[in-house]
């Protein structure tokens, strides 16, 4: 099977996930903090961008990040050290082999991966096992399909299009976010809630427009040009256009819309 994580493991990418996760914090993490003495483990912590928030919003909680990837495993340590965490340690491993004896955590935390995983549910469920009766998890994804902009443009809805295509062959779901509740129900959480979370970005927006719109999302569907290309997707300058029209919708005048969504459950 190909490599679930169809952005790659190249420096850009590392860069555009740190963009993203500044760009989001509080979006997204305003609501996330566990108790003093928490347990907690990240499942795919990448290379550390939600980390961080995760362990900053919970200092005396103890955050355990895993990730299967060497080199991004290495860059999540050194960055939680970088920032002086001292209640984060960073570990590379599979989730689906986890060094943790069972029910030995008391919250799960997984943001962007499941997206990438050919049978989410199942991740799922093997995951819960690892945390404790009444323990809890939050998921966070988001949702291709949800992207609406202006000016609107075919070329660039096409090259939107590439990525989840592209996601799709390697085993992945580039617009899971609309799933999370009957994932996580399926899974047997229980008390599951799910929250919208729609990033917003116009001209009176500029800081939004281009922390997500040019460097998270545009960069992120620039990104796969090669393989998009390679795969016959699209024409190379067909491709560009689309491309350029999504810079585009973060100028003065341009609007873009997106949403992630925020699911959070408990093990019975």
């Amino acid at each position: 099977m190909a490599d679930p994580y169809v952005h790659g493991y190249h420096p850009r990418e590392s860069t555009r996930l740190q963009d993203q996760a500044a760009t989001l914090v509080d979006l997204l993490h305003y609501d996330t903090s566990y108790p003093p003495g928490s347990l907690v483990l990240e499942a795919g912590c990448g290379v550390g961008a939600q980390t961080l928030p995760l362990a900053k919003n919970s200092p005396r909680a103890t955050i355990i990040a895993l990730e299967i990837s060497r080199p991004s495993a290495a860059e999540a340590r050194g960055r939680a050290e970088a920032a002086g965490l001292a209640n984060v340690r960073v570990l590379q491993g599979d989730i689906f082999s986890l060094p943790f004896r069972k029910a030995s955590f008391d919250h799960l935390f997984v943001c962007f991966v499941l997206e990438h995983l050919p049978r989410p549910v199942e991740t799922l469920m093997i995951l819960k096992e690892f945390i404790k009766p009444g323990g809890t998890i939050t998921a966070i994804e988001g949702d291709h399909g949800s992207a609406y902009f202006y000016p609107d443009s075919p070329a660039a809805r096409q090259a939107i299009g590439c990525q989840v295509t592209l996601q799709e062959r390697a085993g992945g779901n580039a617009m899971i976010g609309r799933q999370l509740y009957p994932l996580l129900v399926r899974a047997g959480f229980a008390e599951v809630c799910v929250s919208p979370r729609m990033v917003y970005a116009d001209g009176s927006r500029p800081a939004m427009a281009d922390g997500f719109t040019r460097k998270t999302f545009t960069a992120m569907i620039e990104g796969v040009r090669d393989s998009a290309l390679a795969a016959g997707l699209m024409e190379a300058a067909e491709f560009d256009s689309g491309v350029a029209d999504l810079y585009r919708t973060a100028e003065e005048d341009g609007v873009f819309c997106y949403t992630f969504f925020k699911a959070t459950g408990k093990k019975g």
